[in-house]
């Protein structure tokens, strides 16, 4: 949504947030002095476990500097177990913060089960938070970027949208939901962040942790770097490991990705939205991989696609809008935009670092174009899908990117990226931490993780191999251990 479409609202000044002024034509205004807690417009309804509320913060675009009169709203659904909505006043919040950049958190089915029932039994109502620039937290996409006018215009609004801005959009949601607390620990809030959400936690305990009563991070943990390169060299090893174990269970797909790769060379093939399935686009289908059943998903896309070259010689409309609904770029366009940007500070510009790698160390293994994989030392070697990683040539083959492009590039070349990290602060840190990182985690490096981990003062680290990068989504025992990592009950780490 551009903010030139928000709905007006009071911000006295910068650092203060008023509850959105969005009213159904029912009721009458709510007075900036009821608590947003006891507002009677919020819609509400009842999901399996809990209530949940529907509630729009207006935020300020650029929280430090107090001129800026540019706002976002921000989205987050407030969960609370049923029968404890008189409790709203007293419970403790526990802020969840999703995985991305650029995604937003759905609405769960139910909070019976997962890490929702988890954290309601240790006594949290729950907070579900659409960071800035997702879901319905003024969303960022071609058509609302083009409301702010000009590249320049539009890259410089983008910058606001990284982890340091959305800590700050949290931390004035904290205070008006905790507001009228009678005790500085009735006010803190805890954390639970999934992959980006732990690198948004990290900056959350630098800038605030007097605000945080516990923090917990699942396959988040970040490195401490000034710009991606380092990332992308220990993650591009793990991709190569992944691709053999996935051949390995399905190595008929040696042939049929080689098929695929050959067609896709020779035919120009357009999506039903627009896009380009080119080899190296359908390369990134291996994304998957770092997920709890990535390869089935992966192998029955490629079988699809195989069959269709097989008996038709072309790739059937079911299956180009399966391999397109398997890829998220074109929806959640700031997880390309801004991907590494996540790992610049300190006026360092990400610069496609992951392409620069790629053709700098992995050119060979991550081949896609088919005269040089023929002629490679072993021609009929696997050809290799790629990973988390995002390439300045996305914005040609993803239509929405398309015309992302040039504000892309700019935010590419970008050098004013500020810290999002204060080493000094996590290692004076008093707030308790437990975080997982999982040992085959190909999105986020065990080893990177370690050494933030040990930077980090009082951080709890299990590091395990029994989950990939969606733990967190798979098996309660996650959310679970490290609650018991948290209370001291788990010691032999």
């Amino acid at each position: 949504m551009s903010i030139h479409n928000l709905p007006k609202s009071t911000v006295a000044q910068s650092g203060s947030v008023q509850p959105s002024s969005i009213q159904p034509t029912t009721t009458q205004p709510i007075s900036a002095d009821v608590h947003e807690l006891d507002r009677t417009d919020i819609e509400s309804y009842y999901i399996p476990g809990g209530k949940v509320y529907e509630r729009f913060f207006d935020c300020p675009l650029d929280h430090q500097q107090p001129a800026d009169t540019r706002q976002v709203r921000v989205f987050a659904r407030h969960i609370v177990p049923v029968g404890k909505e008189d409790q709203m006043h007293s419970l403790p919040f526990i802020v969840y913060l999703q995985g991305g950049p650029g995604f937003e958190c759905s609405l769960p089915s139910s909070v019976k089960g997962g890490w929702y029932a988890t954290a309601i039994s240790e006594g949290f109502q729950l907070l579900l938070v659409d960071q800035r620039g997702t879901g319905l937290s003024a969303p960022i996409s071609a058509h609302t970027l083009a409301q702010h006018g000009s590249t320049a215009a539009q890259a410089e609004y983008v910058q606001h949208f990284r982890a340091d801005s959305i800590v700050r959009d949290c931390e004035l949601i904290r205070k008006a939901l905790c507001r009228g607390r009678t005790s500085a620990a009735s006010q803190k809030v805890a954390l639970l962040g999934q992959s980006f959400g732990g690198f948004c936690i990290t900056t959350y305990l630098s800038l605030f942790p007097n605000s945080i009563s516990r923090a917990l991070i699942t396959g988040g943990v970040p490195p401490l770097l000034d710009s991606p390169d380092a990332v992308y060299h220990a993650t591009y090893p793990r991709m190569i490991t992944r691709n053999q174990q996935y051949y390995a269970k399905f190595p008929r797909d040696i042939a049929r990705v080689r098929t695929i790769i050959e067609h896709l060379n020779a035919a120009d093939v357009v999506l039903p939205d627009g896009g380009c399935l080119t080899a190296r686009r359908f390369q990134q289908l291996g994304i998957s991989f770092g997920r709890t059943g990535g390869f089935d998903s992966v192998h029955r896309l490629v079988l699809r696609a195989a069959s269709d070259l097989e008996t038709a010689g072309s790739l059937s409309v079911s299956a180009l809008t399966e391999i397109a609904a398997a890829q998220s770029f074109d929806t959640n366009p700031l997880y390309c935009i801004m991907h590494e940007s996540i790992y610049c500070q300190n006026g360092n510009a990400s610069r496609w670092a992951a392409h620069r790698v790629r053709e700098a160390s992995f050119a060979s293994a991550f081949e896609h174009q088919w005269d040089r994989i023929l002629q490679r030392s072993d021609p009929a070697a696997p050809v290799y899908f790629t990973g988390e990683s995002v390439y300045p040539w996305m914005l040609d083959d993803y239509a929405e990117l398309r015309r992302l492009k040039d504000v892309a590039l700019s935010l590419a070349e970008y050098t004013g990226w500020g810290r999002l990290y204060d080493t000094g602060v996590l290692a004076a840190n008093t707030v308790p931490v437990a975080a997982v990182s999982y040992y085959n985690d190909m999105f986020v490096d065990v080893g990177l993780s370690e050494r933030t981990a040990q930077t980090i003062a009082g951080c709890h680290q299990w590091i395990t191999n029994e989950f990939h990068h969606n733990g967190l989504g798979v098996s309660s025992h996650v959310p679970e251990y490290l609650f018991r990592l948290l209370k001291g009950d788990i010691t032999d780490l």
